[in-house]
């Protein structure tokens, strides 16, 4: 292996705290090279875990105290038994050392005792005197593997217009498109964007995945007149109007070729739900109000105070006056207390949007799906937003989360999210993770967690740096999975990781261990340990979710035509010459079709329907993910009608309307829900896939 990396690497005793602290000074962008960390981003990492690394004393001051404190420690923080096995931890306790566990339940047992899983407190007492009181986490050995192969659709919520919705996909939608999936598809499951909460601005970021909060969902995904008291409110006019106005923007996407405009459609919504508001709850309803204010407690208060905050200082926290930035402080407080009509009225909009949420899974399981609607866990929140504020003290200051330089981009990523750090994860036993996901698991079949490596390591680039000064900080992966397989078993939901791109070796195998699925993307998928050609079905994993593509990358049909080559030129994204990239993506479509041929999975056009070419590729291409042994199988909804264009081109920003674009067909016209459920190439792809029920 050949090394390479910065004039200044970290000295030796730098080298050994940053160790020390779970900080890489060196990464492999592939098997045969090594870089090293610059000195300056491990002092700048370590800096923001709380260690001071300003001068070499306070190196070796650091390093003496850090070396200290490991080898009198009884126990980490956290502390991770998998149910049925002994925990290494425990195991490595000094004879004689007594045990205590206080479990969730509140009951007293001793470490001897079967203990139910879940997070409890354990207090050790040495034979010499040291005592550790730390969190014991107590989970299944691995999620249940899906008891059936399943087959769903995959599809951006906000892309999905009907001729209901006020100008994007809404939770009304998602419901009905699980309930004709389910019944009239045979679907399992019914994949969709992160329904987070976004960042409000002028314009919104219409990124998904950089939210203001990751545990509490976007009420602009609600379908209004389906709250109960929309049917009681007395200003029938005004509202109206505001039907009247939705509808012009639901057809300016639908018919005149107008960008989705989630401003504009929460300007709508908010007016309206303000009139809903008005309306008094029943006893009934109050009541269960009541209980979900109690269950979802302070988290639920600090993010609808931030919201109320932003609408008087502006989004950005980090501007608002000193006082205001601390969520614990008295003037906080009292600002709460001054605005409390706006804290409720966030609090309402919370409590109604997890409440179509649940809805909509339940239609999905009641239209017979087995796993029913995928959630999708975004890798981070937005700086500005309401998490970066409200668990200042779990984020890392001054950093951002990205990626390494790689051969696909020789800058490497930054992608603006603060990271989590490890130290308080695991000294609060883990509780904003897993508070984050016992809130998505209330209404979620499934969990697709974003950038999945993320729970082993994730790349920190300091704030004012190029993310090629950037390192990698590592987490408890032990426990991180723990408090996973935990919640997920708790919930009976599926958990798929998006493991795509470079993984670290051994974290695939990790994750299948704990029955975590993979995701596998057709076009990746080549035996890179040999001769680098498209992998055979019966060479893919069993565990994963097989797709043909992604909302980052071109729809099928742009992939086969060579279309997505020709738009990223127009863009000026493009590294080499025209005619290289057409030539290199025209044999790498080519090398797939001659396998789907000899496979005799690409049939002649015409058929029943007249199928072209292109239609029946795309066909092929999905029975060759039947071919595969892989448990779950997703088709992008938009390649069921011949959209080419991309949800998301990575590399852009106003060059293109990422996020922004509904479902359309070849020839770009908007698709409706209801066009979508008559659409005759949508059945004949869907056949396709409901014909074999397992794998041949």
């Amino acid at each position: 292996m050949t090394a390479q990396g910065p004039a200044e690497p970290p000295s030796e005793e730098l080298s050994r705290l940053a160790g020390l602290h779970g900080i890489a000074t060196s990464y492999s962008p592939s098997p045969d090279r090594a870089v090293a960390a610059s000195a300056t981003a491990v002092s700048l990492t370590l800096a923001a875990l709380g260690v001071d690394t300003a001068t070499e004393e306070a190196v070796r001051t650091a390093l003496a105290a850090r070396e200290r404190e490991l080898s009198e420690r009884l126990l980490p923080p956290t502390v991770v038994q998998w149910a049925g096995t002994e925990s290494p931890a425990l195991a490595g306790l000094p004879a004689g050392t007594r045990l205590r566990v206080e479990t969730e339940q509140g009951e007293t047992r001793g470490a001897a005792d079967r203990l139910p899983p879940g997070i409890h407190r354990l207090t050790a007492t040495a034979p010499d005197g040291r005592t550790a009181d730390v969190h014991l986490v107590v989970a299944p050995p691995r999620l249940p593997t899906p008891a059936a192969r399943s087959y769903g659709l995959l599809v951006q919520l906000y892309s999905l217009l009907s001729r209901r919705s006020w100008g994007m996909g809404d939770l009304g939608d998602l419901g009905e498109l699980t309930a004709w999936a389910g019944r009239a598809l045979g679907a399992g499951f019914v994949q969709v964007n992160p329904l987070h909460a976004a960042v409000p601005g002028a314009p919104t970021d219409p990124s998904p995945y950089r939210p203001s909060s990751r545990r509490f969902p976007d009420p602009v995904h609600l379908r209004v007149e389906d709250v109960p008291e929309y049917a009681y409110v007395e200003d029938r006019e005004r509202l109206r109007s505001l039907l009247e106005r939705a509808e012009r923007l639901r057809g300016s996407v639908l018919e005149k070729g107008a960008l989705i405009d989630r401003d504009a459609v929460w300007e709508l919504k908010r007016e309206a739900l303000e009139l809903i508001r008005e309306v008094s709850l029943g006893p009934g309803r109050r009541a269960a109000y009541a209980d979900f204010l109690a269950e979802q407690g302070e988290a639920l208060e600090d993010h609808a105070t931030w919201c109320a905050l932003a609408e008087v200082h502006g989004s950005d926290w980090r501007r608002w006056p000193a006082a205001l930035r601390d969520p614990r402080s008295a003037e906080t407080a009292r600002a709460r207390a001054e605005l409390m009509d706006r804290v409720d009225f966030h609090c309402r909009l919370a409590w109604l949007t997890d409440a179509q949420l649940t809805a909509a899974q339940r239609v999905a399981r009641e239209a017979g799906m087995p796993v029913g609607i995928v959630h999708d866990l975004a890798v981070g929140v937005h700086p500005d937003g309401a998490d970066a504020w409200a668990q200042q003290d779990h984020f890392a200051a001054g950093m951002s989360v990205g990626a390494p330089p790689d051969a696909f981009n020789a800058r490497g990523q930054d992608w603006g999210l603060p990271p989590w750090r490890p130290d308080r994860l695991a000294e609060s036993g883990y509780a904003p993770y897993r508070r984050l996901l016992r809130a998505l698991f209330r209404y979620a079949g499934a969990l697709r967690i974003d950038h999945v490596m993320g729970l082993f390591r994730l790349w920190w680039v300091p704030q004012g740096h190029p993310p090629t000064e950037g390192t990698y900080v590592r987490y408890d992966a032990e426990a991180m999975l723990a408090v996973l397989v935990l919640e997920a078993s708790r919930a009976g939901a599926v958990v798929i990781g998006e493991d795509l791109g470079t993984v670290e070796p051994g974290v695939r195998e990790r994750l299948r261990e704990r029955g975590v699925l993979g995701t596998s993307v057709l076009w990746f998928e080549r035996d890179w340990d040999g001769d680098g050609r498209p992998l055979p079905p019966d060479a893919w994993r069993e565990d994963c979710l097989a797709t043909a593509t992604t909302h980052d990358l071109p729809p099928t049909a742009a992939r086969l035509s060579g279309e997505h080559v020709e738009l990223r030129d127009r863009l000026g994204l493009l590294t080499r010459p025209l005619e290289e990239e057409r030539a290199e993506a025209a044999a790498d479509t080519g090398e797939w079709l001659a396998l789907l041929a000899r496979l005799g999975l690409l049939h002649g056009t015409g058929g029943a329907h007249g199928e072209s070419q292109e239609e029946a590729e795309i066909q092929a291409v999905h029975r060759f993910l039947l071919r595969t042994p892989a448990r779950m199988v997703g088709v992008w909804l938009p390649d069921c009608v011949g959209d080419r264009r991309p949800q998301n081109l990575p590399g852009t920003w106003d060059q293109y309307p990422n996020w922004r674009l509904p479902i359309a067909d070849a020839e770009g016209r908007p698709v409706t829900l209801e066009e979508l459920a008559g659409s005759a190439r949508l059945h004949t792809l869907i056949e396709v896939l409901r014909r074999p029920t397992t794998p041949t």
